[in-house]
């Protein structure tokens, strides 16, 4: 332990740790596609809360629309097989096209670049603890591909047992429709990268740019932070960065590997949630006997999922 603390005060943990905090911070700015983020929208926003202040309508803005913080996505009309086979093809033509998958990945891959120099020394001082080793060993099980997916199917096989007859999805079947999806698209594109650019492992083998580990406990934070909002989501992105510092520990990892590939889960995750719909309001005045108040109404848009 005393050695993980002489480590953490190395200028390259520091700098490291700069890099990661790049890439979650920027993941959370360019989520809500084709939209400037709200401060309301950032973790540290309720820090800050505003002072309430008084409301003047103006009648040449009485039409003006506030996108409102993102809402937990519409449910899809269908979540059959049918219905997921042709979502995840939907999400593989969709990934490229999404301009916040290349923000995300281009703040990964410069972070990457610029931690690369450093891996093996970064990796001989963070090994050698048996302590960290063991407090870090759960995180190799729960990152594992078979452990996500599983995870993934049994929440949607309850989900549609739960389901009457075949109609609008519950809540439950529509999470696990979309884990089901950020595990396929998150998984693919981290096996594609590892064959095309076959980097060896610390230990010697392949395949190791980037971490699949990291990739998919990601994207799968990424789809529930949008299920149910950053405020209860959050502990998700905690244990995906442990599962991410596990594959260092065990050495199995280059630091630029974990970096790129939890760029490269937020990226899935945030494409398969970003083809939902998102909420609008409407600001309306509306006369009264004392003046005039101003009416809230939730518009909902029509839901992506064919």
């Amino acid at each position: 332990m005393r050695h993980l603390m002489r480590s953490a005060r190395s200028p390259i943990v520091k700098s490291t740790l700069v890099a990661v905090l790049l890439i979650m911070g920027a993941g959370n700015r360019v989520r809500a596609e084709g939209n400037p983020p709200h401060f309301s929208d950032l973790p540290y926003a309720g820090l800050f809360e505003p002072a309430p202040a008084r409301v003047v309508v103006l009648p040449e803005l009485s039409h003006a629309v506030y996108k409102g913080p993102e809402q937990p996505p519409p449910r899809p009309v269908h979540a059959g097989f049918g219905s997921l086979v042709r979502n995840i093809g939907g999400d593989f033509k969709a990934f490229p096209q999404r301009k916040s998958t290349w923000v995300i990945l281009g703040i990964g891959g410069l972070a990457a670049a610029a931690v690369h120099p450093v891996d093996d020394e970064f990796n001989d001082h963070i090994q050698g603890s048996d302590t960290a080793a063991n407090i870090f060993k759960p995180g190799k099980y729960l990152g594992y591909g078979w452990v996500q997916a599983g995870v993934a199917v049994g929440t949607y096989t309850i989900g549609r047992i739960k389901s009457k007859n075949g109609g609008t999805p519950n809540k439950l079947e529509h999470i696990g429709f979309d884990l089901l999806r950020a595990n396929v698209l998150a998984q693919s594109l981290t096996y594609a990268v590892k064959l095309t650019v076959r980097r060896d492992r610390p230990t010697g083998e392949c395949c190791s740019f980037p971490s699949g580990h990291a990739s998919v406990s990601f994207a799968v934070a990424s789809v529930l932070e949008r299920h149910f909002g950053y405020r209860s989501a959050w502990p998700t992105f905690l244990i995906a960065g442990y599962v991410a510092a596990s594959r260092l520990l065990d050495n199995r990892h280059f630091l630029s590997d974990v970096l790129f590939g939890s760029a490269l889960g937020m990226a899935s995750g945030w494409t398969v949630v970003g083809r939902h719909g998102h909420d609008s309001f409407a600001l309306m005045p509306v006369k009264t006997p004392g003046g005039i108040m101003i009416a809230l109404t939730r518009v909902n848009a029509s839901s992506s999922q064919r």
